[in-house]
């Protein structure tokens, strides 16, 4: 009976602390408080299972259950060592997040867009984080506390403040906001870092275009309105672009408009890429016409969550410090 929630109390033994002394949260659920209690007074003083992405805090001081069907915001709280409860679609997130990796605590709430109501009933909540794309299934939760956080660009073009101001507002909802301003300068040095990396290994290569293939045809092209700007500026590195995007930060273009890239800017495509269309993009003549890995400099990025937060923007980085680049200004 309720396994899911089973699976969370008992995570607490391994990774979940203490509920801090003198908390002001009004914890929304209290008939979970005496199994949680009873649970968890074993684990007071016990190690916090560490996670493999290098984070700049831990769960120590943690004793608000959030749940975030928001990756953008689950990853970075992830990020920050104070990783929610449960989040949506945990099952591909290795697919099209990456990092950072999610705890084994996490539930998965099932469908981001439509959360699985019956998994979201045995979970003791005390706050939601999502963003306007989410808001339709906060009925879900009763009478849990929402708040909307979006990392997104404010005007035509995503700034580093885009990404930092909701970083600190996510600190001062789990009131640690020494612990946001830790993880932004921690974040700012790790993209320093990165683009010093990727410097010395291609110092000719000075912009980027940024793609994400829906066929062997058509593709994303994402602009200045995507996490891609603000990245490669504190990197050093110019965004080209094929006009201006939507609200999501990516304009449709097809196979044949790269031909309007200058041969000095490097490609890159941003996986996943399903082996079908590798297959048809490299028979493709318009392709094999266009000269990438050879004329013209290409290179293949990990997946990144594109709507993430400042997590996304380091994981960003730091793919390409590691890049393979071929052909054009990387030769």
């Amino acid at each position: 009976m309720f396994p899911a929630l089973y699976k969370y109390l008992f995570s607490l033994i391994a990774i979940k602390p203490c509920i801090k002394a003198g908390s002001n949260l009004t914890i929304s659920k209290y008939k979970w408080l005496p199994l949680i209690a009873s649970l968890t007074l074993t684990a007071c003083h016990q190690p916090i299972t560490s996670q493999k992405d290098a984070q700049v805090g831990n769960a120590d001081n943690a004793n608000i259950n959030i749940v975030s069907p928001d990756w953008g915001n689950a990853a970075t709280l992830t990020a920050m060592g104070y990783p929610p409860i449960a989040t949506g679609d945990a099952r591909v997130w290795d697919r099209w997040v990456g990092t950072p990796e999610l705890p084994t605590s996490i539930i998965d709430l099932g469908i981001r867009y439509q959360p699985n109501a019956e998994l979201v009933a045995q979970l003791p909540v005390d706050l939601v984080v999502d963003n306007f794309f989410y808001e339709h299934a906060r009925n879900l939760y009763e009478d849990v506390p929402s708040e909307s956080i979006m990392f997104a660009a404010k005007g035509d073009t995503a700034t580093w403040a885009d990404y930092t101001e909701p970083t600190r507002q996510l600190g001062q909802l789990i009131d640690e906001p020494a612990l946001a301003e830790s993880y932004i300068i921690k974040s700012q040095k790790d993209i320093k870092l990165a683009s010093e990396r990727l410097q010395q290994r291609y110092p000719k290569v000075k912009r980027f275009a940024v793609v994400q293939f829906a066929d062997a045809n058509n593709m994303r092209m994402y602009v200045k309105n995507s996490l891609f700007q603000p990245v490669l500026s504190q990197m050093g590195k110019e965004l080209d672009v094929l006009g201006k995007g939507n609200q999501w930060g990516f304009v449709p273009i097809r196979m044949g408009d790269l031909a309007q890239l200058d041969d000095e800017t490097c490609l890159l495509i941003i996986d996943p890429l399903s082996p079908i269309t590798r297959a048809e993009i490299k028979d493709s003549l318009v392709w094999q016409r266009l000269g990438y890995g050879d004329e013209r400099c290409v290179g293949e990025l990990p997946p990144i969550w594109i709507y993430g937060g400042m997590s996304s923007l380091v994981g960003l980085a730091n793919n390409l410090s590691t890049v393979t680049l071929k052909g054009g200004a990387a030769s």
